[in-house]
């Protein structure tokens, strides 16, 4: 079982036996996490870049941030760990062209949660991995899945590059929306997806549902819908019941539901929300906290089968337990994965229809 996955050594592993010398492209929470994981494994770090742009004199970790150039300039062959996370194409080119002239890595490290994803692990969660595979509804989100896997097992870039799919493409094959949508948007941010859903309907809906638990971010998205008839937005996160948790405001996209935070939020279910209406789709990328979100609209999906958006990348096992659960709520569903432009392996999401 499981021959598709091809990769065995870790990058960890390929950078614990390294002899030149390694240092961390980026600075930040991914630098933080590797640097860990490094300190975990006695791997040595050799010093930090960054982009010019962000070359201001100044340290991390007790290290000088570099220029690339500068490092360059004073030793001849070295290994280049990227440790933030590339969702522009210049940024990713600029990523590619370092590669193209050093060995570079991006270890996976969880967005949310604990532990590595390995080879072990992998062999540890065999049979539900081969489930999903053999689960996909066509060949190429079985390669998307497999080359995802080996991407997070050996942080080789190429593998992301091989199965980077456009998100128009996706909506347009196989979300399909249409002008009478109710769709549901758990994560809302700032309005960005309900954006990107109306440039495919004309602008036209049935009616929407928002939750964004983050009070900045629901200010943004509050302007946005601002009068936009039947658009329903809820300063809330999406869980498997109606409840308060406790929550962790940052910046930009990264709040999460935290059980180190004392402020509390209010969290809703999609089945409360929509009390016994129909959803035509919906939409989750909540930190992490997908299987909650998934477990709170299990009526709306066993019952009217919504086309789902769901993100794979925050934690080791959703890109096997939530395919499964969502799988498991209603079987009718054809499972469809695809990775849009990122490096790591974030924006890569499950799609299911019917």
């Amino acid at each position: 079982m499981l021959s598709f996955i091809t990769e065995k050594q870790s990058s960890w592993d390929k950078l614990k036996a390294e002899e030149r010398p390694i240092f961390i492209y980026g600075m930040g929470d991914g630098a933080l996490k590797i640097m860990s994981v490094f300190r975990d494994k006695h791997i040595t770090v050799a010093g930090i870049f960054a982009s010019d742009d962000f070359v201001r004199g100044h340290s991390f970790e007790g290290y000088r941030v570099h220029k690339l150039s500068e490092i360059e300039e004073a030793v001849d062959d070295f290994v280049v760990v990227l440790a933030f996370a590339a969702g522009y194409q210049e940024i990713v080119d600029k990523v590619k062209e370092i590669a193209s002239r050093h060995t570079l890595y991006v270890p996976d490290v969880p967005v949310v949660g604990r532990g590595l994803f390995t080879y072990e692990y992998c062999m540890e969660n065999e049979e539900k991995i081969q489930q999903v595979y053999d689960s996909l509804a066509d060949d190429y989100s079985r390669k998307v899945y497999a080359n995802i896997i080996n991407f997070k097992i050996s942080g080789k870039i190429d593998y992301l590059s091989a199965v980077t799919t456009a998100k128009a493409d996706i909506y347009r094959r196989i979300i399909k929306p249409n002008m009478n949508e109710i769709y549901v948007d758990l994560g809302a941010y700032n309005g960005d997806t309900i954006k990107e859903l109306l440039e495919f309907t004309q602008g036209r809906y049935t009616s929407i549902y928002a939750l964004e638990p983050d009070k900045k971010n629901f200010k943004k998205l509050a302007k946005f819908i601002d009068g936009m008839p039947h658009v329903y937005a809820f300063n809330s996160a999406a869980w498997c019941i109606d409840t308060e948790l406790p929550f962790a405001a940052k910046a930009g996209r990264q709040s999460a539901i935290t059980a180190e935070s004392e402020n509390m939020i209010g969290a809703l279910s999609v089945d409360s929300i929509l009390s016994k209406k129909p959803a035509t789709i919906i939409k989750m990328d909540v930190e992490g906290f997908e299987r909650e979100a998934i477990w709170g609209a299990a009526r709306t999906i066993s019952r009217y089968a919504p086309k789902m958006m769901v993100s794979l990348y925050h934690r080791n096992e959703d890109i096997f337990e939530l395919p499964l659960l969502i799988k498991k709520l209603n079987p009718s569903y054809k499972l469809y994965i695809r990775h849009q432009l990122y490096i790591p392996a974030w924006e890569t999401n499950l799609y299911a229809t019917v």
